[in-house]
């Protein structure tokens, strides 16, 4: 975000930050309170599909703290010495790779449940949902690993005592990294995207039997399609800077601002809309916790 240029006035900046803070703590909690949701009911503990989607809701708050956090930091503080920053790099980079793959294990859930009932019992248990979240994990965070290993073999010792902006292109800047980087994200995004579009023609054929889960399990996976659509503006945000800030230098910060919204923050929204507010299992849940809560402010002042 605030990479160089002039100095820009108090309250600007700090409209800016207040606007990231305040937009990260409504996403959170609602987040929070999903996550909150599935501890306090043991009832989606053993449901493959509500493991893995808190676990995505749970991928998103610490993305999103990340995300945040470093925006606002980098106004105070813009310079990071390069080791902390490859730490910090390598935890967002993760969680972000994490979401899509996320998407894909949910879709493959929803085409075992639909098209091969008799067998998801068997293929989609708690245990393996656990292993494939792992899996999940190891696979996002080697490649970033995989980034700082070149930079150790590519770079003298004394570049990880220097101080530098904490962004990606920042540390990882080498030809090695542009080639391993472009890879990466070819294969990933293909796998995700085949894997989406496969499971939703397959489910869709199965809609044609009017099975009111069949329906659902089709919306669902398309609004998959629509989050793995935004989680790609993070690919695409480079080349809107690219084009917008020659066009318009003066409003450099304010375009690094808004690409910054589009791709970290409100992609972070549609998680909880997907099945927090569509899942009626979980809004039945949800209802009891916050009409509980409110009861409880209630009787309170009566108590005293």
């Amino acid at each position: 975000m605030n990479l160089s240029g002039p100095i820009e006035e108090f309250h600007i900046v700090f409209i800016r930050n207040f606007t990231s803070v305040l937009l990260g703590i409504i996403i959170n909690y609602i987040n929070g309170t999903l996550v909150f949701t599935f501890f306090k009911n043991s009832i989606f503990y053993t449901d493959p599909r509500y493991i893995l989607y808190i676990h995505l809701v749970i991928n998103d708050i610490i993305m999103l703290t990340i995300a945040v956090g470093l925006q606002v930091v980098t106004y105070a503080m813009p310079y990071f010495r390069v080791s902390v920053c490859c730490v910090i790099l390598l935890l967002a980079s993760t969680t972000t790779k994490n979401t899509p793959l996320n998407l894909a294990g949910m879709a493959i859930e929803r085409y075992i449940a639909i098209c091969k009932p008799l067998h998801h019992p068997q293929i989609c248990t708690v245990h393996r949902t656990y292993i494939l979240i792992f899996l999940i994990w190891i696979v996002s965070v080697i490649p970033e690993i995989g980034d700082i290993f070149i930079a150790v073999a590519t770079q003298p010792v004394a570049f990880f005592s220097t101080s530098t902006f904490c962004y990606n292109l920042g540390i990882y800047f080498t030809p090695q990294h542009k080639d391993k980087s472009t890879v990466v994200q070819a294969v990933l995004l293909s796998f995700v995207w085949v894997t989406l579009i496969f499971t939703y023609f397959n489910v869709l054929f199965a809609a044609k039997a009017a099975t009111n889960s069949a329906r659902k399990a089709r919306s669902t996976i398309l609004l998959h399609g629509v989050q793995l659509l935004l989680c790609m503006l993070s690919y695409i945000s480079p080349v809107i800077n690219f084009i917008f800030i020659p066009l318009f230098p003066n409003r450099r910060r304010e375009i690094l601002f808004v690409t910054f919204l589009l791709v970290n923050v409100f992609p972070r929204l549609l998680s909880p809309l997907i099945y927090g507010v569509r899942d009626q299992k979980f809004v039945k849940h949800i209802k009891i916790y916050l009409l509980c809560k409110l009861h409880v402010v209630q009787v309170k002042p009566d108590s005293k």
